[in-house]
């Protein structure tokens, strides 16, 4: 029995709720993503994700029509096959419901640039090419060479991060990895030397992550508590946080590399600068600089 998965998107205290229907003839990432994206510019309203993928029968869709006839709400779709994108717009019409296919104005304007005509077929950019295999390989990268794991083959990753501890390297790693970009990450510890092998890569390009002092100092005292340790230690004291990251940094700039300061970024944020410095470093020939 075709049943969507439901999830809520943030928790505010005063909000607007509504019933938002997610249609996919694949895994529903792309316009989940979308929806996201929209949803955060807005403050104050709370949907509830009704995540309907892999429809591809006319069948399906007249199961989700029965559902949005009950929760009806916004819906959101990116189905390709015309049949069935025709029998869920005339069931929205029938309800009277807003329907957008996200795809479509880019789609549109793509193939009136290229005056091409796109070939109908769902779940296309999910197909298993050598992109999709290099994405693999690069998550095999990122886990093996996590947190100062196997340096001697260090050359091989596209990038290396690295920073103070709490700086979002593990995420920031496997996500550039889900890019299909080998990522490695090395945690800078006061009074560890860094591995020598660092010092010798030709081919990737080294980013170094800081952070502010004091935010940094929140975030290892709220770990600190989860892992129920104790609290007076070198590790959470403002003075010698501070003085972590500035010999970090020393390293980072004598090395040459850029450096990032994660403060207010996410980890899609700080990625996105990675992956810009990458881009201009191929385009270049040479080490980016900052």
């Amino acid at each position: 029995m075709l049943k969507p998965s439901r999830r809520y998107i943030g928790v505010i205290p005063t909000v607007k709720a509504f019933h938002l229907h997610l249609i996919s003839d694949s895994t529903g990432e792309t316009v989940g993503l979308v929806a996201r994206a929209c949803i955060a510019q807005f403050e104050g309203v709370q949907p509830q994700e009704h995540v309907w993928s892999m429809v591809r029968s006319e069948e399906q869709v007249d199961k989700i029509l029965a559902a949005v006839r009950e929760l009806p709400g916004m819906v959101l779709y990116t189905l390709v096959h015309d049949d069935i994108r025709q029998r869920l717009e005339g069931g929205c019409r029938r309800l009277m419901v807003p329907h957008i296919p996200v795809l479509d104005p880019v789609l549109l304007a793509m193939g009136g640039y290229l005056n091409a005509k796109m070939r109908a077929r769902p779940g296309r950019q999910h197909v298993m090419d050598a992109e999709y295999f290099d994405r693999i390989e690069a998550m095999h990268f990122a886990l093996s060479h996590d947190d100062g794991q196997s340096t001697t083959d260090l050359n091989d990753a596209d990038v290396v991060l690295v920073g103070v501890s709490r700086t979002s390297k593990t995420p920031t790693s496997v996500y550039l990895a889900n890019r299909g970009i080998k990522t490695a990450n090395i945690p800078f510890v006061p009074g560890v030397p860094l591995p020598d092998d660092l010092f010798k890569l030709s081919d990737p390009l080294v980013v170094g992550l800081t952070k502010d002092p004091r935010r940094l100092v929140e975030i290892r005292r709220q770990r600190l508590k989860l892992l129920d340790r104790d609290e007076n230690t070198d590790y959470v004291d403002l003075d010698m946080v501070s003085k972590e990251i500035s010999e970090a940094r020393r390293i980072f700039t004598k090395q040459g590399w850029p450096v990032i300061n994660v403060t207010r970024k996410s980890i899609e944020e700080t990625a996105a600068n990675v992956m810009q410095l990458l881009n201009r470093r191929r385009e270049d020939g040479a080490p980016p600089l900052i």
